[in-house]
């Protein structure tokens, strides 16, 4: 099997879409081989891993797995122990996860909306399902007795789809530059209160942990760590959204400086993605995948044409703060996980992710069988862009090309 068709086949995409998106980086960036020192390296750095975990690199794609996550669970137990057996159920249980996570995420004044205008917002539209399971009469009472930023945050899990973009559509239309301003970063776990109402949501969502881009809040619904991979997980997904309300927050400012920015928002927080690029006779279009298409459709045909996708960059950045942390502390070896997450291997035709992101949710869904693969292939695709174009352009490229919907180079 060529490194062109191994590639294809760990992405998912017909050889030939490598093969064409390989000619056409050529000519553009004047690079050759990029795929073929991929795959190179894709080899090895799973032969290290493997030593590690005393697996042998020819064996069946179940052995390989529960080395990664037999791993991963020592990894979780470590953390576990250095963040004072953290208790998911309160602020004051999560202290030292969310001190360790606010320093190596670093994440400066974000640009937010006011708290006045979410405020209004509630005012001119009452949640009704809120109101009735707390058994407010009206939203003043409401207002008054209730947190703001919990209210706001409730309405994820509490109201409907429906209701939601019925009140939110036509009032963040009207949002405007002036409604925004620089606020820290709002990381907390909602009173328990909420937690009956969020069974649901939870249950859909896999884990606990949301955020509000618009508001720079992350928040955790209370639930208790007691199983394998939890700890990995809380931790690494707070890191992840840190870095995806920082990564909007400079979106919302630089559109900010456009036309239709209300309209812009909207769009934004939906993430909405271009149903596919447009023909262009000369170059490349680099279609940007702003959530995981693979959770609603594996299938989705977007998935398999030459895209990035700012969510693996998040998740980037989160695994550099997990190394660091690993870095500072001699009994916590997470350093090892920096270098996997766009490694994937091919086990008896079987594809194995090694990515920590999908290592710990299929380890926390093993009992239904759920195996993760999504994240180590957004990975691998932002992976081939950053060796054509630099990593330094990731960002830089998206950003300016979000409202575009796509990176065109030539």
């Amino acid at each position: 099997m060529s490194h062109q068709e191994k590639l294809a086949k760990i992405l998912r995409t017909k050889p030939e879409v490598i093969l064409d998106m390989e000619k056409k980086m050529s000519v553009i960036t004047k690079k050759d081989n990029i795929v073929d020192n991929l795959m190179e390296e894709n080899e090895r750095r799973i032969g290290r891993a493997l030593a590690l975990f005393d697996c042998c690199q020819g064996g069946e794609a179940a052995e390989a797995f529960q080395a990664l996550t037999e791993r991963l669970k020592q990894d979780d137990k470590a953390l576990y122990n250095l963040f004072n057996k953290p208790s998911g159920t309160t602020d004051k249980g999560l202290k030292t996860l969310f001190k360790h996570a606010s320093e190596l995420a670093d994440i400066k004044p974000l640009f937010v909306l006011k708290k006045e205008k979410a405020k209004e917002i509630l005012q001119n539209n009452p949640p009704p399902n809120i109101m009735k399971a707390l058994g407010y009469k009206n939203v003043e009472e409401l207002l008054e007795k209730e947190d703001l930023i919990e209210i706001f945050c409730a309405l994820r899990f509490v109201e409907t789809g429906e209701w939601m973009h019925q009140a939110f559509d036509e009032t963040y239309q009207k949002l405007k530059p002036s409604d925004f301003e620089k606020r820290k970063l709002d990381l907390r776990v909602l009173s328990g209160k909420w937690l009956k109402v969020a069974e649901k949501f939870v249950k859909k969502k896999y884990h606990n942990v949301s955020h509000l881009k618009e508001l720079g809040v992350i928040f955790i619904i209370p639930l208790k760590i007691d199983s394998p991979g939890e700890t990995v997980r809380l931790f690494s997904l707070i890191l992840h959204y840190s870095h995806e309300v920082d990564f909007y927050s400079k979106l919302f400012q630089k559109i900010a400086k456009e036309s239709d920015f209300g309209k812009n928002i909207i769009s934004l927080l939906k993430g909405e993605v271009l149903e596919k690029t447009k023909p262009t006779n000369e170059g490349i279009d680099w279609l940007i995948i702003q959530r995981y298409l693979a959770k609603d459709d594996k299938n989705d045909k977007r998935l398999f044409i030459p895209h990035v996708n700012p969510e693996a960059l998040h998740w980037q950045k989160a695994e550099q703060d997990i190394a660091r942390l690993g870095e500072k502390y001699e009994n916590i070896d997470l350093e090892l996980w920096l270098e996997l997450d766009w490694v994937g291997g091919i086990f008896n035709d079987e594809v194995v992710s090694f990515d920590l992101v999908d290592t710990v949710m299929s380890l926390i869904e093993d009992q239904h069988q759920i195996k993760y693969l999504y994240h180590q292939q957004e990975a691998l695709w932002n992976e081939i862009f950053e060796r054509y174009m630099g990593s330094e352009k990731l960002e830089k490229l998206m950003i300016e090309n979000f409202s575009r919907g796509s990176i065109h180079l030539k």
